[in-house]
This record gives C-alpha cells, structure tokens and sequence, in this order.
C-alpha cells in the first residue's frame, strides 16, 4: 500500500504477521519505505541502524501523536488503548509537513 506524506508517495508494508511485528525496521539501512502497526500503542527501537520517525494514529487515521528522529534503544509509548490505535514507522525526515490533527490516506 501507498501513502501520499510531503507530496511524494511512500511505500508502507502493513505489518500483521507475528515475525514483521516483532522485527520491524530492525537492522535495516537505507530505509525507503515505511510500515504500519494496526491496533498497536507502543514500539521500540532496540538494535536499529537507523533513526526513525513515529507517528501515532487513531482508529480514523488521524494523528495523535509524532515522534521525529528517533534514535535507537528508544521505547515509544503513544496511548494506552492498542485497539484503537496504530503505529506508522517512517525514514528520518520524512514526517516534517506532518502535523497532529493530520489524517493520512493509505491507498492499496
């Protein structure tokens, strides 16, 4: 699926499985793309290569919550309400004309 952030689509992976839940982002260099989260209100970035931007999402997708360059060994906690919340995971600075209030659009 795609989300149009900063007028430039990006790539995002859903991450439902238990293994792309658990690994996410990890390891990875270069990051191009991003991945969701669905009904999920915390992450961690535990042996991440790079620093990552977190946005925080309620079941509307609007924004709750933004998080820029976060940098590794870090715990995120958006709310305490996982059902009704979602995590998008992006590449550093790509967030900047995101703003809380925002509602993204995922096209599949």
């Amino acid at each position: 699926m795609k989300c149009k952030i900063n007028n430039k689509e990006i790539e995002i992976k859903k991450a439902t499985g238990f293994k792309m839940r658990l690994f996410g982002l990890m390891g990875k260099k270069d990051i191009h793309y991003g991945i969701l989260f669905p009904h999920c209100n915390a992450i961690h970035t535990f042996f991440m290569k790079e620093n990552i931007d977190v946005i925080g999402l309620n079941d509307k997708n609007q924004v709750i919550y933004i998080y820029r360059d976060v940098p590794k060994n870090k715990i995120v906690k958006i709310s305490e309400d996982a059902k009704k919340t979602s995590i998008l995971e992006l590449p550093k600075n790509t967030s900047q004309k995101i703003y809380v209030g925002s509602i993204l659009k995922f096209d599949d």
